[in-house]
């Protein structure tokens, strides 16, 4: 079989921009994760035992 010739990229306008961008200024911060507020809280208190051994 032969092989698949690979795909010639097309120029993106976006993509150039973002490369002089990334040259002048730098790459941008990692965002963060934000937590979830549908988390449901703990069914359970913890109990005098869990209490103490954490301490």
């Amino acid at each position: 079989m032969p092989k698949k010739r690979k795909k010639k990229k097309t120029f993106s306008a976006v993509q150039a921009v973002r490369e002089m961008a990334r040259e002048r200024v730098g790459s941008p911060k990692p965002s963060r994760l934000v937590p979830a507020k549908k988390t449901k809280p703990e069914k359970h208190k913890p109990t005098l035992g869990r209490l103490l051994e954490d301490q």
